[in-house]
């Protein structure tokens, strides 16, 4: 099988080196994507032979993601890994995150770094809001994973090709793992250790955390419309109803209106009813879509 490993850079000319040496022992092609460094990242990237994608400016962690698959479509890459260039992840376990694609276990696997692991030398606030994260997106998958963030992954060839990114930024990991789910590929973890010495996170927590929740919020509408815009549509509606019958026993016994319940009643009816249309009406949309994309 041919391995592709590719590595979103930026700003990395102190570790690229070491990355691409280590990583030639296990890899067929190395693609780099320099997401607009203003150093020697690609410079050395090159004189390394290695294929580097560049971008004339910095786009973006997602934008780097995207570079790399487009390339590794290209390429006809039978496997497809990811890791960071920071140093951050051992080199050396990038067998074990291809055993279950070599093995035709998964289409899509994760390094994740709370899988028999305790990670000690995470800092305490990424541990917490990669725990939250996830568990938000796993309410989006119905998986039940240990670790959507880690930016160490497999792909098979069907997962290559099946999976588009198109998020810039932090939150491409995510609408990966919602678009690896709606296309039925299975998704695997194994366990990996992550080296945090001398690293630490250039993404401010709290943004890097608001933006892959509002991805996970903006794909799972966009590809679980029933899911996202019907469920809600449904309680408003009983809700609503609930305040309609409310207004007419009222009525009934006094025959008096008390204009705040009724408007209530009939603004939720009208919310709900809105909301189950949206639904019905992406739904179609993705469906015919969806149809499309398999003929």
């Amino acid at each position: 099988m041919k391995i592709t490993i590719g590595i979103p850079a930026y700003n990395e000319e102190k570790n690229i080196a070491r990355i691409i040496t280590k990583v030639k022992k296990y890899a067929d092609t190395i693609i780099v994507c320099d997401d607009g460094s203003n150093d020697l990242t690609k410079e050395i990237a090159q004189g390394l032979g290695t294929i580097v994608v560049s971008h004339s400016k910095n786009k973006g962690y997602g934008a780097a993601i995207n570079s790399l698959f487009q390339k590794a479509k290209e390429l006809e890459s039978d496997v497809f890994v990811t890791l960071d260039a920071d140093g951050q992840h051992r080199i050396e376990d990038i067998p074990i995150v291809t055993e279950p694609i070599m093995n035709n276990d998964a289409g899509l696997v994760i390094g994740s770094r709370f899988l028999d692991t305790k990670s000690e030398e995470m800092p305490n606030y990424r541990k917490v809001g990669i725990k939250i994260i996830t568990k938000v997106t796993n309410l989006s998958i119905k998986k039940d994973l240990t670790d959507s963030q880690s930016g160490f992954r497999a792909y098979s060839k069907v997962a290559l090709q099946k999976i588009s990114p198109s998020d810039d930024g932090m939150g491409v990991s995510t609408e990966i793992l919602i678009k690896a789910s709606n296309n039925g590929i299975k998704i695997a973890e194994v366990p990996i250790k992550v080296n945090y010495a001398g690293n630490t996170s250039t993404h401010d927590p709290v943004s890097h955390g608001t933006s892959v929740i509002l991805s996970t919020i903006k794909f799972t509408s966009i590809h679980n419309p029933l899911k996202f815009y019907g469920i809600p549509g449904i309680i408003f509606l009983m809700i609503g109803l609930g305040f309609v019958a409310w207004t007419v026993q009222i009525y009934t016994e006094s025959q008096q209106i008390i204009t705040n319940v009724s408007l209530i009643g009939i603004g939720t009816v009208v919310l709900g009813a809105v909301l189950l249309m949206t639904a019905v009406i992406l739904f179609s949309i993705v469906t015919v879509v969806n149809d499309r994309k398999k003929e």
